[in-house]
């Protein structure tokens, strides 16, 4: 009979209890739980093909299938449920203890052997704000990891562009040495016919050998480059390194000359860097109010069932035969603790300061960045004036030293000299013509925007 009223009197008091935690009465309804949501991927790689990829279908493969993008997805996705986790800890907390005691010296009527059973659910009421505070805290650490998001996706576009730029310019680089080789070839072979005539000397053949396996060499390292590039970027866009991919592209100029305060208000508005800043200066705050929440009592509703037997079953003693339950309401109030309280809380206030002093100079390194980087524009595009100019005198220089040499009133040093001058005009041009380009990229990086095929506005 013990055994049959114990336990439905035990299962009522529990299922009322599950009904109060999952449907509460007081204030609204908890809200359904939701699956965080997670970020979804840069692109679908329906229409990629993985054997040939422009600037832009490069970038947008690495962002779907770069394994720190989905590193940081992950990341975001934890941040998502520590909120959902801070935002349960309103809730009541239901918790059960069952244990075994022996009582040397029991009161009269006592058992000396006890086995106790308690249910118990709590409701905290007031905890000075901790609560409160440590769930918008995680909701500004779900930002912040959002914000990170952002800011690696920012980068990795970037250094993808970089990569590409630097495999465009490693393939004129190799172009402009096969051109070489082919010109010295050229050269070598009508020393080495003047010589065999007699009307030139040795040293024009050997000059022009030398000259030769110097640009074979250069090609040589230029090939080695474009194969080293084609590696990097496969690995970016997580592609088989021995895989035959093509990166279709070309070096071109696209006059861009964006006003400096338009792109320094932009990058102050946009970059995922200061954004990130700024949540940390929020969290500190928060960190702030949760430390100080210790300066007020935690205030808590309890509801407790409590149930006694000297077996196992907690059936109930001859003292105490049923289960019975107790409600109140309890204080704890640390009053006094040596000031480690205020001085816990005057730390977080002084990380709050140092967060805002780094982002004032964060701000300040971004207004550098982007000035140096319409300055380095400017440079750039007139470099490349310079450069075409200074290429199409070369190969007219080279043109005439052809020319005079075949007529028997120039030297050999002299298209030797002009074919240097020649190469020498078209890797300053590729040189001009990427570092545009690779400006260019690192321009709308340094305002925040994404840009992943360099399409000027």
């Amino acid at each position: 009979m013990k055994i049959q009223s114990l336990f439905p009197s035990f299962f009522l008091f529990f299922l009322s209890a599950v009904f109060f935690v999952a449907f509460p009465t007081t204030g609204q309804a908890m809200e359904p739980a939701r699956e965080p949501t997670s970020a979804p991927d840069a692109v679908s790689s329906d229409f990629l093909d993985p054997a040939a990829f422009t600037l832009e279908q490069a970038v947008l493969q690495g962002l779907r299938a770069n394994p720190r993008m989905a590193a940081i997805r992950a990341a975001l996705r934890g941040a998502e449920f520590g909120e959902m986790s801070a935002k349960s800890a309103f809730y009541p907390a239901l918790s059960a203890n069952y244990g075994f005691a022996y009582d040397d010296k029991p009161m009269a009527g006592g058992d000396r052997e006890a086995w106790t059973l308690n249910v118990n659910l709590s409701q905290p009421l007031f905890t000075g704000w901790r609560l409160l505070n440590t769930h918008q805290r995680s909701r500004l650490v779900t930002d912040q990891v959002r914000a990170e998001l952002e800011n690696i996706e920012l980068n990795l576009i970037l250094f993808i562009q970089e990569q590409f730029l630097e495999l465009l310019k490693a393939r004129e680089n190799v172009r402009s040495a096969q051109d070489s080789v082919i010109r010295l070839q050229s050269q070598l072979q009508n020393a080495r016919a003047f010589f065999d005539v007699g009307l030139r000397p040795k040293l024009d053949v050997l000059q022009a050998e030398v000259d030769l396996a110097q640009a074979e060499q250069v090609l040589l390292i230029a090939q080695n480059t474009v194969a080293t590039q084609i590696a990097r970027l496969n690995t970016l866009l997580n592609l088989n390194l021995s895989s035959e991919t093509d990166y279709v592209g070309e070096l071109t100029y696209l006059p861009y000359a964006p006003r400096l305060e338009e792109s320094l208000e932009t990058a102050l508005r946009l970059r995922p860097d200061i954004i990130l800043a700024l949540k940390a200066e929020e969290i500190a705050s928060k960190d702030v109010e949760i430390t100080a929440s210790d300066f007020y009592p935690q205030v808590s509703a309890d509801l407790d069932f409590y149930s006694r037997g000297t077996d196992p079953t907690v059936s109930g003693t001859d003292a105490r035969p049923d289960p019975w339950w107790t409600a109140g309401v309890n204080m704890r109030w640390n009053a006094f603790e040596w000031g480690r309280t205020r001085y816990a809380t005057e730390q977080a206030r002084q990380n709050v300061l140092r967060l805002r002093e780094e982002t004032a100079n964060l701000r300040l390194e971004v207004s550098f960045a982007v000035k140096s980087l319409h300055l380095k524009l400017e440079e750039a595009a007139a470099r490349i004036a310079v450069a075409q100019k200074a290429l199409e005198e070369a190969r007219e220089g080279f043109r005439i030293a052809q020319a005079r040499f075949q007529a028997q009133v120039g030297t050999n040093t002299d298209v030797l000299d002009a074919q240097a001058r020649l190469t020498r005009g078209e890797a300053d041009l590729t040189d001009a013509m990427a570092d545009y380009q690779l400006t260019l990229a690192r321009l709308f990086a340094a305002t925040g925007k994404r840009n992943p095929g360099l399409v000027v506005p």
